[in-house]
């Protein structure tokens, strides 16, 4: 078997399964309408293909001075996933993904740094959840209550901390499409031009 960074770099130039979707032509507006927070995964892996192409899109993600501040755990061993859903109240379907991306950042009390830190880990998010729904996996996202139980169970340094989880699968019941109408708050109501 291939090693991640062996079959990454039999696929460059094109970042990983590249041009293949689980849903046929998925377009990034079909993508962006799909979306939606999946905390219910049917009991199968994701390909190492997708979960590259997964990963590929949240290393491509823009940062603030180019800076990447960030790094990636991947876990799809089933005890290590409930490891991590032990971490915080509301990450049950941490335990239950077929994968979970832990998205891992320098500690930091300098507040201007930690802001940094936060939106660029917010655009890592949804590039990642958006590579995801272009192939049918569902995803939702977990806090981190537990940042000593988490450094323990992924082996993380001590000047390194968890900001968030992505929980990977493929949704059981509804499979990820564009939805008409979404439960969100009118347009009307939250654009407001020129002036408030």
């Amino acid at each position: 078997m291939r090693t991640l960074a062996e079959r990454h770099e039999s696929q460059c130039p094109e970042p990983p399964g590249a041009g293949r979707a689980i849903v046929p032509e998925m377009e990034t507006w079909d993508a962006l309408r799909a979306r939606r927070n999946v905390r219910t995964y049917e009991d199968r892996a994701i390909p190492d293909d997708d979960l590259d192409r997964i990963l590929e899109a949240g290393r491509r993600t823009p940062s603030s001075m180019n800076q990447q501040a960030w790094d990636f755990v991947v876990v799809t061993d089933r005890d290590g996933l409930r490891e991590l859903a032990r971490t915080w109240r509301y990450a049950a379907h941490v335990g239950t993904s077929a994968a979970t991306i832990v998205l891992v950042v320098p500690t930091s009390e300098d507040r201007d740094e930690r802001d940094t830190l936060q939106y660029d880990i917010g655009q890592v998010t949804m590039s990642i959840m958006l590579a995801a729904a272009d192939l049918g996996i569902g995803s939702g996202h977990a806090s981190v209550g537990d940042q000593d139980l988490a450094r323990s169970i992924l082996g993380l340094p001590e000047d390194r901390e968890c900001a968030i989880f992505i929980a990977l699968g493929f949704p059981v019941g509804r499979r990820l499409e564009p939805m008409r109408h979404p439960n969100r708050r009118a347009f009307e109501e939250i654009v407001h031009r020129e002036r408030w």
